[in-house]
């Protein structure tokens, strides 16, 4: 076992279960408000597939270097997903939650993409495990998760939509 790989390893593995807390703790603030979750169906795949990517990671990786480069562009990411973070607040959650009548945000990193945290998701499903020398694995991954964000961006763009009217 390398202890840079295990580091990096600990470091998203703490960091995504810290943000399922954050979810979950802004879901219920979210629907305590008059929210509305859309596309709880494909919500448990979604769940499958991040825990898939991470567990696979913790049996293929921990023995293999860090890529230095890959790790400063996966650590960039990073950075962007503390915007995002940041921009959102209280209504950052990993569930489609629309809350009626709520303008959209436009600031942060939303003045520049309408979905900069799926942006910077598809980048981490591929990133990390090119930091770890896995090019198939990246990219098996990342064909799953641009499936899954198919079904998800337009669910969420859907409902968006609907309440604009």
């Amino acid at each position: 076992m390398m202890w840079p790989s295990i580091a990096l390893l600990a470091f998203v593995t703490l960091q995504r279960l810290a943000e399922l807390f954050y979810a979950r703790r802004n879901t219920l603030l979210l629907l305590a408000r008059g929210g509305r979750e859309v596309g709880a169906e494909h919500y448990p795949y979604m769940v499958l597939l991040h825990t898939l990517w991470l567990a696979g990671l913790w049996v293929a990786a921990p023995d293999r270097p860090v890529n230095l480069v890959w790790f400063l562009v996966f650590m960039s990411l990073q950075l962007l997903r503390i915007w995002v973070l940041a921009t959102l607040k209280d209504r950052w959650t990993t569930r489609i939650i629309i809350l009626p009548g709520a303008p959209l945000v436009h600031s942060g990193p939303y003045r520049f993409l309408n979905h900069p945290n799926y942006a910077i998701v598809i980048g981490e499903i591929a990133v990390l495990p090119l930091a770890f020398g896995l090019p198939y694995y990246a990219l098996v991954f990342s064909l799953l998760n641009a499936a899954m964000l198919r079904v998800r961006i337009g669910e969420e763009n859907a409902a968006l939509a609907a309440d604009m009217l």
